[in-house]
């Protein structure tokens, strides 16, 4: 059944992952579904023309001119259902409580921790900070999670402790967890667990044409050149495979930006074995991760899915990923990779060596095994069944 979906994204200062699944989201919701997209920017509060510091403030506790967006969306269009990603910080709570007004279940889509982490990630200077999905926030704060602020912290952790008591959230009648680690830390969070659903994001496994590329003499890594994603595990990794195998070491390819760029940089000029290739995509990015023995996501916080393990498998590739969060999920230990603790230098260089050792065709035999969980597991018809039962579930009750 096609149902009139309104959807809100807030989107972020510089595009990422989120926002391209959101994108991916929307185009599935559009082919069997009415669909109006009500977007924010937070842009919208940089440069010329941004609302002054305390007009901001303000209006991250409550935005009167989203929630006025909003209804008017939802005037005009007349929508059944809202589907909700992230709403900070210009579109603010308000669209929860203008949905409570009108009487319009709210589907919250689950892509990070929020509304029970500051930051989103619970992990700030190189510790975990499970605490907040109880409410406790303050080691968030102190650590100036959000925007690097302790102030700015502060002030989103007080509108988050007003969400939570405000009864706007129970508008959300049905929470989508990308993984199931989600759900559980969303169960542990306080949310009933019958309005939560788990529906991994879907995936359309291009061709793969065979003999188009050889395998190269480097482990790739792909994602934002910060702390969370395992960065300095990986630099200090390959320093220990250059002190015990010299020139014998397979190189390690870096494909990102971000804040740990001149450590990366600085690490490239110091181990030979280490390449730093800035940001890569369209068919650079392809032809590395066909050329690749192996991809790498050592992610050291809890990974809410990963889905670079998606790119790796769709190129036959294998993966060495961290225990960590939703990569445990994707990632078949023995079978499509190798999984190491988090933040465990030498697990990963085992797991790096154990990958030289089964050779060309070892690593073929498991990049073949996850092109087959792939295909298995990532329809997009398939996602499409489900979301349709999660729409029909948070519409009818």
């Amino acid at each position: 059944m096609s149902r009139r979906i309104v959807e809100v994204f807030n989107r972020y200062a510089f595009y990422g992952g989120e926002e391209k699944v959101a994108d991916q989201i929307a185009g599935h919701l559009t082919q069997d579904h009415e669909l109006l997209r009500c977007g924010f920017d937070s842009r919208e509060w940089m440069g010329e023309g941004a609302p002054g510091k305390l007009s901001q403030v303000r209006r991250l506790f409550y935005n009167g001119e989203s929630r006025e967006r909003f209804e008017a969306a939802v005037r005009e269009f007349k929508p059944e259902v809202a589907m909700f990603h992230n709403v900070y910080p210009v579109g603010s709570p308000s669209l929860y409580h203008a949905a409570q007004l009108k009487g319009l279940p709210v589907v919250q889509y689950v892509h990070n921790f929020r509304p029970f982490s500051v930051g989103g990630s619970l992990y700030l200077k190189g510790k975990l900070m499970p605490g907040a999905l109880k409410g406790s926030f303050w080691p968030e704060v102190l650590n100036g999670a959000w925007q690097g602020s302790v102030l700015k912290s502060a002030l989103m952790a007080l509108a988050l402790k007003r969400l939570r008591t405000s009864g706007w959230l129970d508008q959300v009648k049905v929470w989508v967890c990308i993984s199931e680690f989600m759900r559980d830390r969303f169960a542990e969070a306080g949310i009933d667990e019958r309005r939560l659903v788990v529906l991994k994001h879907a995936w359309e496994p291009k061709v793969v044409e065979t003999g188009m590329a050889e395998e190269g003499d480097g482990y790739l890594f792909l994602g934002r050149l910060v702390e969370e994603k395992g960065v300095r595990v990986l630099l200090e990794a390959w320093e220990r495979l250059w002190k015990e195998m010299g020139e014998a070491t397979p190189e390690l390819w870096i494909g990102g930006e971000g804040p740990l760029e001149d450590e990366v940089r600085a690490a490239a000029a110091g181990n030979p074995r280490v390449r730093y290739l800035g940001m890569l995509a369209g068919d650079e990015k392809s032809r590395r991760l066909r050329e690749c023995r192996a991809l790498l996501a050592p992610s050291v916080w809890w990974e809410p899915l990963g889905l670079v393990v998606y790119e790796a498998y769709e190129a036959g590739r294998p993966v060495l990923a961290a225990a960590s969060g939703g990569l445990t999920e994707t990632v078949k230990d023995g079978v499509t990779g190798w999984l190491h603790p988090a933040g465990d230098v030498g697990a990963l260089v085992d797991s790096v060596r154990a990958m030289e050792q089964i050779g060309e065709e070892g690593r073929s035999t498991m990049g073949r095994e996850g092109r087959k969980w792939l295909e298995a597991n990532t329809g997009v018809e398939g996602w499409k069944r489900e979301m349709a039962l999660i729409l029909e579930k948070a519409i009818e009750g």
